[in-house]
């Protein structure tokens, strides 16, 4: 009957994790579909449900984010259920917190900042269970992985490519587009915008699921690799993980959650990105989605977690200054800005924090 405790943690983990999924859901649905709903393209509820599907579709495919936060970032070693469970919560209370305030955070970087602050709290201070860049030959390799590589770097040069990427391409459609009536051009890029909105929800599945999934997946290696499920009955062996694996049904139940979370709609940031920031129209909506998604694949694919929040963001901004500098509010980009820098931080102390009081209660018990 040992194998009671280690199962009631893993299932507050569990529960913990598809918390975040959920919340990453509907929080970053406004990354999704702010601009098909700010251009009136597709009313809220249809905004929603086709980001659910494609965030579904997406979320299914490829693992290269997911082994990053497992294996990347932190020393896998020093890493357990209490500290993933800590993480969780450094980042749910975090992306609440935004959310109520409006903000369009990163929910990616508050996994981050939650997971280095709870492990470097689980290691009693030992600033050596950060992978700051990969080991080559014994010596730091700053272009191979690590939290610089896969972290730090995106995160300032994803809202850059998407503020510059925004921007050229504004500027070629209204170059290439400057003969065509108002009227014309918003009814083909009202159409066209149905794609793009399609390809940003399955950009956003495929780069924001994985990271709930790297989290589960590395919880079950840490696990088996402790011991922990050495007395598990044989029904429930399916659980252990010898080696680093994302499950399917880790993948399932991932993609899953987060869809659910996508129709739970998150309508504070949908009127700040859709509304607030700058006004737009169908062919601005195509322009920041096509290019902010593109920054998620491309991100995706070579295992870097960044996020979707910095790239549509950035991607808006830079369609809204190619039309004109002065459409955008810049009183509202500077507070999601300073939104951005505080998350790993704050994240990453209330994590520390939580691990810290549970040591605390266990030696005083």
């Amino acid at each position: 009957m040992n194998f009671y405790l280690p199962l009631v943690v893993l299932g507050v983990l569990v529960l913990f994790a598809l918390i975040f999924e959920f919340i990453n859901g509907f929080h970053d649905t406004a990354n999704s579909i702010a601009t098909v709903v700010g251009t009136k393209v597709l009313t809220p509820r249809q905004a929603i449900l086709l980001a659910a599907s494609t965030n579904l579709f997406g979320a299914l495919m490829g693992t290269a984010v997911a082994k990053t936060i497992a294996e990347g970032l932190v020393n896998p070693h020093f890493v357990t259920m209490t500290t993933l469970i800590c993480a969780l919560l450094g980042a749910i209370v975090w992306n609440l917190l935004t959310w109520w305030l409006g903000l369009p955070s990163s929910s990616t970087h508050a996994l981050i900042g939650g997971l280095v602050g709870a492990t470097l709290a689980t290691a009693h201070n030992n600033w050596d269970v950060i992978i700051w860049a990969k080991q080559v030959a014994g010596k730091p390799w700053y272009g191979g992985g690590g939290l610089w590589y896969k972290v730090i770097v995106p995160m300032f040069s994803s809202p850059i490519l998407g503020f510059i990427g925004g921007f050229i391409l504004m500027a070629l459609l209204y170059l290439l587009l400057r003969p065509m009536l108002p009227r014309t051009i918003n009814l083909i890029f009202g159409k066209l915008q149905l794609v793009s909105s399609g390809y940003m929800g399955f950009s956003h599945g495929s780069n924001d699921a994985q990271k709930t999934m790297g989290i589960l997946a590395l919880a079950l290696f840490t696990a088996t690799s402790t011991g922990q499920f050495d007395h598990l009955p044989g029904w429930l062996h399916w659980l252990k993980t010898p080696k680093f694996e994302i499950a399917i049904w880790v993948k399932i139940l991932c993609a899953l959650t987060m869809a659910c979370g996508t129709a739970a709609g998150g309508w504070r940031i949908i009127r700040t990105m859709g509304h607030k920031m700058v006004r737009l129209q169908p062919i601005h909506g195509f322009a920041a989605e096509t290019t902010s998604a593109s920054v998620l694949m491309v991100a995706a694919h070579l295992g870097m977690p960044v996020s979707t929040t910095h790239a549509i963001s950035t991607s808006i901004m830079g369609v809204g200054a190619a039309k004109s500098p002065k459409a955008l509010r810049w009183e509202l980009v500077e507070r999601i800005v300073w939104t951005w820098v505080l998350t790993i931080p704050i994240t990453g102390v209330i994590a520390y924090l939580c691990v810290r009081l549970l040591q605390a209660a266990t030696i005083g018990s």
